[in-house]
């Protein structure tokens, strides 16, 4: 689980499954989107395998060379993705989770009817562009973790009850049940309705935000991919200030012109004070004078049933490692625990047995990296508590 390479590259590659042709190949190299583009024999190579093992009833699912690590997902037998990563201590876990985030993203713009039904290529390839920016921040370094995850990044912001009000009562105001308030890409405060979101879209829609350009208002057509794959929805967004996005998710009502000046004054004008204390709440997620210890570097909170986290790396800036290597240890010790305490749902068979020899569910784990690293004595430590 050493540090990662700065200039350390990945690659994506999305191919119509049928025939193999490439609609898109995206990279990044130290974290930052890349021009650097394999060559097209080593795609047909990657593609190649793949296929040969479906035709031999082979499911060809990752591999490793001695310094890459390749992972191949298949979906709806109509598109294939592939990601090769030079990274060092990444793990096919994140990689194969990348895959589904990407794939959603994908249905999130452009719709499931697109994907699994190809009729005009050159056309998908030009209505994808629109996923770039999305898929591009898959890729690098983010400040969100919702991806590996698979839970909503969240802040606890000051006064969340009095936000918490206004919200609900604008929901009602404007007619949709589906509204949140986003700093950053990460939740300040929603509805009910917006929580009730099913997995990826409660993920990829403060993402998507997160990784547009500013802009003081959008009328964005989405498509939910667990929720509503093939009809589309309008994703309404509404900067009230910047970094700070209201995000109304509605069918044809209510029109954007309809969200005036006025409006939008009377119900958020009296939070103008706790709006502003939100802003910095994008990097560090916790509210200014939140009592942590001066020792915790970094922090991830998950809550599994409500499918939230809260993550940040901005306590005790000044000290070593860099904010950018405290994400890259606690992406790699979730990942860790994850693939080794937390394997996936066991099959029939194997829920039967566990009937018999019931699976430990363990309480902590702990892990203890040297100077040799680069800097003192650093401890990562999980600690679950059970409902």
């Amino acid at each position: 689980m050493g540090d990662e390479g700065p200039g350390s590259p990945v690659h994506l590659l999305c191919l119509a499954a049928s025939s193999g042709v490439p609609l898109f190949c995206r990279s990044s190299s130290g974290g930052a989107p890349s021009r650097q583009q394999l060559p097209f024999s080593v795609i047909g190579s990657l593609n190649g395998v793949h296929m040969f093992g479906q035709n031999l009833d082979v499911q060809l699912n990752s591999a490793r060379t001695e310094d890459t690590t390749v992972v191949w997902k298949n979906f709806h037998d109509s598109i294939t993705l592939i990601v090769l990563s030079s990274e060092e201590g990444t793990s096919e876990l994140r990689l194969e989770r990348m895959l589904h985030m990407v794939f959603g993203a994908m249905v999130l713009i452009v719709g499931l009817e697109e994907l699994t039904n190809i009729r005009n290529v050159e056309r998908l390839k030009k209505e994808l562009r629109a996923s770039y920016c999305l898929i591009d921040s898959f890729l690098g370094n983010s400040e969100l973790i919702g991806d590996l995850t698979q839970c909503v990044d969240c802040v606890i912001p000051p006064e969340g009850s009095a936000m918490q009000e206004t919200l609900s009562g604008f929901a009602e105001a404007t007619g949709t049940a589906f509204v949140s308030l986003l700093v950053s890409g990460r939740v300040v405060a929603a509805t009910e309705g917006w929580w009730r979101l099913g997995m990826p879209e409660a993920v990829l829609l403060p993402w998507l935000v997160g990784s547009l350009p500013p802009q003081a208002a959008r009328d964005y057509p989405v498509y939910l991919p667990h929720g509503s794959p093939t009809v589309p929805h309008r994703l309404l967004t509404l900067t009230l200030l910047r970094g700070l996005e209201l995000c109304l998710l509605c069918g044809p009502r209510p029109p954007l012109g309809q969200l005036d000046p006025q409006l939008m004054e009377r119900w958020w004008q009296p939070l103008l004070e706790p709006l502003r204390a939100c802003l910095p709440l994008g990097p560090r997620a916790l509210p200014e004078g939140f009592p942590l210890h001066s020792d915790i570097l970094g922090l991830l909170l998950l809550h599994l049933e409500l499918r939230r986290c809260l993550f940040t790396v901005e306590p005790s800036k000044d000290k070593e490692p860099s904010p950018e290597q405290r994400r890259r240890l606690l992406r790699n010790f979730y990942t860790l625990v994850a693939t080794t305490h937390f394997p996936p749902e066991p099959g029939p068979a194997e829920k039967q047995e566990d009937t018999v020899y019931p699976a430990q569910m363990p309480r902590a784990c702990y892990l203890v990296l040297g100077p040799g690293m680069g800097w003192g004595n650093i401890s990562v430590s999980l600690f679950i508590r059970s409902q």
